[in-house]
């Protein structure tokens, strides 16, 4: 039961405590207040402790996302015995789990990052070492936390892509926490390649002159995205990010579940997630350019190709916070449709909303988070307060079980059973004019609906303004 290979939140079953939209009304009250609170206490630049310069506030929230997936995903748990995980009271949980995140956050930034890496190898990752060559404390800070920051956003892709895409192979079957240290150094390991030929040569250009000996200066990617800024990758990372949960959650993985041959699988899981991101990111990138004109190399802010690329991660992850909510708290609805025509109502619901929260959030986020008021301004950052009430919905879901809508029943699943029922009905159609018919028609309706964005988007750029000046 302890190593099944089932994660527990996959096997534990939650169920309301009061009938009706109460639990869903009061969870969100508690979410939204205590999302408040602590980013007053730990994040608003008028608050307690004003981590939010933007880059330090960043790198928090970031690396205390991945200690909650490393937590949950990556060690099941581990060391607690599932015993515990269901007798003890949701709040204490939280507060323990949370607790440790925190702890582990601080092991891995102060005494990986800064001490080990930063201040024996890599000048960049040390505030105290970038002072010492004569940058001032503010942008210290600031240089060394994007460079921490951007290994989490990195391993925030990779480390649930290996649980979800790759189905943990091929240590699958292997024991806690063996298991967990496994994937763990492995995901570790490919995150920090990952970093070194997309973000390293980015800090190699931020300082005077270009530090041509230790980077690949300019980046490669200037050819091909006009900047020679890392905000490039922050792109497609970001929206892989987005993507790897989205497949789990909404997409219930699908359409890649359908394949029976493991190795094929995973394989196609991992890289259509990778796929699906650099396809949105370019998407998102064009949209900017229909909406606000072509980006101007050499202008800055809103015309700069840096902050469009950047403005790219900014929007995918507010698709992000409803469709978490839609699988939290609103029981993935609907359920009642065959899987394809659920996950496509989802995904209409989920964007529609996205777009909402979106022009809800510029309006008036000034107004109540400290951020500056504009799309492009520097202060104004809406990834951090995004991905704070992501990490605020994991603590409720994750740790506390849905605490105090929801409530954790005596009985648990044998793991993923139902949708496994699911996809053993739907691999029938897998070699069938059936499914041909399928694709053919989503490809149809998919070119359609490209091309009425393209027409649409500049038409309602003029029309609608969300904010007057940036």
């Amino acid at each position: 039961m302890e190593n099944d290979g089932h994660l527990f939140v996959e096997k534990r079953k939650l169920v309301k405590r009061w009938k009706g939209p109460i639990p869903v009304l009061v969870n969100t009250v508690v979410i939204l207040a205590l999302f408040y609170l602590t980013w007053w206490i730990f994040q608003d630049p008028r608050g307690l402790m004003r981590l939010y310069t933007p880059f330090k506030g960043y790198m928090v929230c970031r690396w205390l996302l991945i200690m909650f997936i490393w937590i949950a995903y990556i060690f099941n748990f581990w060391p607690f015995k599932q015993s515990w995980l269901r007798k003890t009271h949701p709040v204490v949980k939280g507060l323990v789990l949370t607790g440790i995140s925190v702890l582990l956050l601080y092991i891995v930034v102060q005494g990986f990052f800064v001490n080990i890496l930063g201040n024996l190898g890599i000048a960049y990752f040390s505030p105290k070492r970038l002072v010492e060559l004569g940058i001032t404390e503010f942008y210290a800070e600031e240089y060394s936390y994007i460079a921490i920051m951007m290994f989490a956003a990195i391993a925030s892709w990779i480390s649930p892509a290996w649980v979800v895409a790759c189905e943990n192979a091929p240590w699958q079957n292997l024991k806690q926490p063996v298991r967990g240290f496994t994937v763990l150094i492995v995901t570790f390991f490919i995150s920090m390649i990952i970093y070194f030929i997309t973000m390293h040569p980015h800090m190699g250009i931020l300082h005077h002159t270009w530090q041509e000996f230790a980077a690949v200066t300019p980046p490669y990617w200037e050819r091909f995205a006009d900047t020679v800024s890392g905000n490039f990758h922050i792109a497609w990372i970001m929206s892989a990010t987005v993507i790897v949960w989205l497949y789990e959650t909404i997409w219930e993985r699908y359409p890649f579940n359908l394949i029976k041959t493991n190795w094929l699988r995973r394989t196609s899981s991992f890289f259509g997630i990778f796929i699906i991101a650099v396809a949105l990111a370019f998407f998102l990138y064009f949209a900017q350019e229909l909406s606000w004109g072509p980006a101007i190399r050499g202008s800055r802010r809103l015309m700069a190709p840096d902050w469009r690329w950047l403005h790219v991660g900014e929007m995918a992850i507010f698709w992000l916070v409803p469709s978490l909510f839609l699988y939290f708290f609103l029981d993935n609805w609907p359920k009642k449709f065959s899987r394809p025509v659920n996950v496509l109502i989802r995904t209409v619901i989920t964007i529609a909303a996205a777009a909402i929260l979106y022009i809800v959030y510029y309006k008036t986020s000034h107004l109540f988070l400290g951020t500056q008021e504009g799309f492009s301004h520097p202060q104004q950052f809406p990834m951090i307060p995004m991905i704070w009430l992501i990490n605020i919905f994991l603590i409720n879901y994750w740790f506390m079980d849905g605490w105090p809508g929801w409530k954790l029943s005596s009985s648990f699943s044998s793991g993923s059973a139902e949708s496994s029922v699911v996809i053993e009905q739907e691999e029938s159609i897998t070699s069938t004019k059936k499914l041909v018919y399928g694709l053919a028609v989503g490809f149809l309706i998919g070119v359609a609906i490209y091309f009425l964005i393209v027409k649409f988007l500049p038409w309602w750029s003029t029309v609608f303004t969300i904010i007057e000046s940036n």
